[in-house]
């Protein structure tokens, strides 16, 4: 906080001398001055609870970066140019660290992470007793995304992280963990593996049914009935096969017919199945 300031002739004659001629002494000087713009940037951070010091750290990695892409032949003051990296090294860092699990990956995340809090915090003082679904919509009009984000992202940050082998009680040494009260909605392996033989076996008894059909009648079936799609329509059948969709339903309901009697007399356990 103690180095000087630089008028803009020596400032831009350091940059020059750091850029053509890797002065690392220019650069040192270049960047101790402006230290005190990284002091000042990451104290508008220092709310969310990360260590002051790592906050000035990073931001002076985003002044190193500044110094390392600045072009004085643009006439622009240093300053001015290193202000944005040194807040994009430090939000940078803040998402990163600032909870277990990442977020504001996406640009509108970042937006919300760090105004949400005060654009909060400006809408109760403005107004008494307004609902939070309200708060909500004129905070995603404002930074323009849509009010689930803005819902979610304050749920996010309304509370710390928390590991789910805590104790659900911290006075019982014995309690259970979070993590026992989670429910699976999936099957047990044994009902995955179970169901994955029954299909199997099913389709391995479908297969040897269809064989007693004639080829129209295969190919209604299949176009009907074993389609991922929904299966065509009557009518659209009817057309290919040059015959009426009610004929077309005809067919088809014979055919069914004979596919339950052919897996009957092979596999009279299917019953229930068919």
């Amino acid at each position: 906080m103690r180095a000087p300031y630089l008028e803009r002739d020596e400032e831009h004659a350091l940059a020059t001398r750091w850029r053509s001629e890797n002065d690392q002494v220019a650069l040192h000087r270049l960047t101790s001055s402006h230290m005190r713009l990284v002091i000042a940037i990451a104290a508008r951070f220092r709310h969310f609870g990360l260590p002051m010091s790592d906050l000035i750290q990073e931001g002076h990695v985003g002044l190193l970066e500044a110094a390392a892409r600045f072009e004085p032949e643009r006439e622009v003051r240093f300053s001015t140019y290193a202000t944005w990296w040194i807040r994009a090294s430090i939000q940078d860092y803040i998402l990163r660290n600032w909870s277990i699990v990442r977020g504001g990956t996406s640009s509108a995340q970042k937006a919300l992470f760090f105004n949400l809090r005060r654009l909060r915090a400006r809408l109760a003082r403005g107004t008494t007793g307004l609902p939070d679904h309200q708060i909500y919509r004129q905070i995603a009009t404002a930074i323009g995304v849509s009010t689930n984000d803005v819902a979610l992202m304050d749920a996010r940050l309304s509370g710390p992280d928390m590991s789910l082998n805590a104790p659900v009680s911290e006075s019982d040494q014995g309690a259970s963990d979070r993590q026992d009260f989670l429910v699976d909605g999936e099957p047990l392996q044994d009902e995955r593996v179970g169901t994955a033989i029954d299909s199997e076996r099913r389709v391995a008894w479908l297969n040897d049914a269809l064989a007693v059909l004639s080829p129209r009648e295969l190919r209604i079936v299949r176009e009907r009935r074993l389609r991922d799609d929904g299966g065509a329509t009557l009518e659209a059948l009817g057309e290919s096969l040059g015959i009426s969709k009610e004929r077309v339903r005809q067919i088809e309901s014979r055919a069914l017919e004979k596919l339950k009697a052919a897996l009957l007399q092979q596999h009279p356990d299917t019953a229930n199945f068919i």
